[in-house]
């Protein structure tokens, strides 16, 4: 059974750090492409960064410079370190899986992706 499980939100303030981890059960990472996006109430999921299967990352405008996401395949986790966190970053937050050997990822449509997890909040505030 297929299974992502995302973990490391919680209570941060201005300007502090966090680090997500995202991680699977019934799968390698390594194969796939892997994004996080976010979402707060009325509004769409928007795409936070991702890496591909192939290692080549992208952010989003607003998290460009203070977010970096890693692999590590020996563990099979994939992780988002939030650096400067600001109010506005306050989301639940996904990790998603798609794009499976494809050498690419996208921040663009989430149905695109195969696979979600179940989110961690992070709360942003002073």
């Amino acid at each position: 059974q297929v299974q992502l499980v995302e973990s490391g939100g919680g209570l941060a303030q201005p300007g502090d750090s966090l680090r997500l981890s995202c991680a699977p059960s019934g799968f390698t990472l390594d194969d796939y492409a892997i994004s996080w996006y976010r979402q707060v109430p009325g509004k769409e999921r928007e795409g936070v960064s991702c890496i591909s299967d192939s290692g080549s990352t992208h952010y989003g405008n607003s998290v460009k410079g203070r977010f970096t996401i890693s692999r590590d395949s020996a563990k099979n986790m994939v992780y988002l370190q939030m650096n400067s966190l600001k109010t506005e970053d306050t989301a639940v937050y996904y990790c998603a899986v798609g794009y499976r050997g494809l050498g690419y990822c996208s921040l663009g449509d989430p149905s695109s992706y195969d696979w979600w997890g179940q989110g961690t909040r992070v709360t942003v505030s002073s």
